[in-house]
């Protein structure tokens, strides 16, 4: 994310407090614990504190990703940012949550890293475009196959949150990867016979920590090249970009603190879908 809108004292202290899952050269998995927080409260620190005194520079809401780096990070900001009473859908039935019943949510910001579905590259773009009023975050329970959509809205130049959809279930566009993704990550033997041959690679030699390569593996040397990935929840934010069902898909990974980035590219062929490319 782009951090240029923030202060440097709040960076600082984010660097503390965040220790990114994507260290060195393969990105943590969810299961995997954030050294420097174990669960919410943790983040009620001295440094929070002083994080919530600094002002928020007009900057941050021309990017969404500068908003909610700002929002997922400080309490104080997050409960200006919400409509109360916030609407929350479920299924056919809406009901409101009132100020006093909010519990700060900091989304990704445990884990270190975020993650994004792409239908190609021209895509990708659309993260750095300013024009755009709308952004949902979804939090996805890949063995539930259900989704928990956070709807954000640009109101006169400020991102707000307006929305919450509990319980939805998969993008049909979305669907048949995602089913894909979830038996993936989760069964070795699947993800073996999931793979192209051969696989686009670029990225740190396994063999030598100070070098990087690019060309092509075969399946038999995954196991040498293969990226610890989420499997039971990810998130994916939707920047108003509309999904096809199509045969590609890029799954990123970013690290938040440390500008880290992993890609990988999967392909269906037929009702198959397989990973042809992986960039770190």
């Amino acid at each position: 994310m782009k951090k240029g809108v923030l202060f440097v004292v709040v960076t600082c202290c984010l660097m503390m407090l965040w220790t990114t899952g994507c260290t060195d050269k393969k990105p943590a998995a969810d299961s995997v614990s954030v050294a420097a927080i174990t669960d919410t409260s943790a983040i009620d620190t001295s440094a929070q504190t002083l994080m919530e005194e600094q002002p928020v520079p007009k900057a941050a809401d021309e990017l969404f990703d500068d908003f909610i780096f700002n929002f997922a990070s400080n309490r104080k900001l997050q409960r200006k940012r919400i409509a109360f009473p916030l609407k929350v859908i479920k299924g056919h039935q809406i009901t409101y949550l009132q100020k006093s019943q909010w519990k700060t949510e900091h989304f990704f910001m445990r884990q270190g890293y975020y993650t994004l579905i792409f239908d190609n590259t021209k895509q990708m773009n659309v993260v750095k475009d300013t024009s755009i009023n709308h952004v949902t975050i979804e939090k996805i329970y890949l063995k539930r196959k259900r989704v928990k959509q956070y709807n954000f809205d640009r109101i006169n130049g400020q991102w707000m949150l307006t929305s919450i959809a509990t319980d939805a279930a998969y993008h049909k566009s979305n669907a048949s990867f995602l089913d894909f993704y979830q038996h993936f990550t989760s069964d070795s033997t699947y993800q073996m016979k999931s793979l192209h041959n051969p696989i686009i690679f670029s990225g740190p030699d396994p063999d030598d920590d100070f070098s990087t390569m690019t060309g092509e593996i075969a399946p038999e040397t995954w196991p040498a090249f293969a990226p610890k990935l989420p499997k039971n929840f990810i998130y994916n934010i939707m920047y108003g970009q509309s999904y096809v069902e199509g045969k590609r898909k890029i799954f990123v990974m970013r690290g938040i603190a440390n500008g880290m980035e992993m890609q990988l590219v999967f392909k269906r062929f037929g009702k198959a879908w397989k990973l042809i490319k992986l960039s770190e």
